[in-house]
């Protein structure tokens, strides 16, 4: 699928409504359909519905990095425990649904506090009410941010390390420079602890291709979501039924694309600014970038990180990287 570089064929007024001016998600919308090529951040992806359907994609039998990830932390659980240490606290980015890190709280010694980090506060609070409710002991403190950008936490209590736990491969959502900066804000927030990261790994494209297009359609219905929480929340008119979901492996780029094609050449209005869509021309919505041991340990080390040892499941699919601040 090419994506032109050609001008934008625009119908312009000068303003947009509000609600498009005033909201991050807005303002990353106008910015996205009025360049080629048209690209905005999968962060977008996740409001309550769309935070429901991604823990219905980790279901899927074709969806295998869940099932890599949790054998991994399953397998190697006392392992991981052991290089973090007792009395830690725990802060997830992006943490979701919170049910990955139960296996590390599982095996650790006197874990202190949980920190997860989301930027859905609806689904982030109820994950944190169960968490509360299954580790009576456990200081849960659930924090709607932002996690790409600069985070402020109080300092850690004396005699408590701070460690990140960054589950999901969620990494290979980043652009390479993207994932450089976020790795050297993390270095900085733990420093004096770690960071334990999930990744991904290079593997044939026939599985990945399946991975991102279930028989179910439930990654098709959690990448159109996008728009239609853009007509829930902005009160633009998305048409879902006109775009397509694509995914297909960029092999040269080692990673995942994702993309809403346009099913036939059509007008979209935003606010009072109206642009036109080719047929077949696309948004991108999310990468996932597949990894390479060799450079993860490279992305540690120039993030500041001094790389640990690194766990795989059965296949070698899936890895977890430790690495310390």
């Amino acid at each position: 699928m090419i994506r032109s570089a050609s001008p934008v064929r625009e119908q312009a007024a000068p303003t947009a409504t509000p609600a498009l001016e005033t909201s991050a998600f807005g303002r990353d919308l106008l910015r996205a359909f009025s360049v080629r090529p048209r690209e905005i951040s999968p962060k977008y992806f996740y409001d309550a519905e769309g935070s429901r359907l991604f823990d219905r994609i980790c279901d899927l039998p074709e969806y295998y990095p869940t099932r890599c990830e949790r054998e991994v932390l399953g397998r190697h659980a006392g392992d991981i425990a052991g290089e973090l240490g007792a009395d830690v606290e725990i802060v997830e980015f992006g943490a979701g649904s919170c049910e990955k890190v139960r296996l590390l709280l599982d095996a650790l010694q006197r874990p202190r506090r949980f920190r997860p980090i989301d930027i859905s506060a609806e689904h982030l609070d109820a994950a944190a009410a169960g968490l509360r409710r299954d580790y009576p002991g456990l200081d849960v403190q659930p924090m709607a941010a932002d996690y790409t950008r600069r985070l402020l936490l109080p300092a850690p209590e004396p005699g408590v390390r701070r460690v990140g736990f960054f589950p999901g491969s969620t990494i290979g959502n980043f652009t390479p420079r993207e994932a450089l900066a976020f790795m050297r804000m993390a270095a900085q927030v733990l420093r004096g602890g770690g960071l334990l990261l999930g990744a991904d790994l290079v593997k044939a494209p026939e599985v990945l291709h399946a991975a991102y297009n279930d028989s179910q359609g439930v990654t098709a219905a959690f990448n159109l979501n996008l728009l239609a929480r853009a007509n829930r929340e902005l009160g633009t008119r998305f048409d879902l039924e006109a775009f397509d979901h694509a995914a297909f492996y960029n092999a040269p780029l080692q990673r995942i694309e994702m993309h809403l094609a346009s099913r036939r050449e059509q007008e979209v209005t935003l606010g009072e600014r109206r642009f036109t869509l080719r047929e077949g021309e696309t948004l991108h919505t999310e990468n996932s970038h597949k990894f390479t041991p060799e450079r993860l340990r490279l992305l540690a080390m120039r993030a500041g990180f001094r790389p640990g040892p690194i766990w795989f499941d059965r296949r070698r699919w899936f890895c977890v990287q430790w690495m310390m601040s």
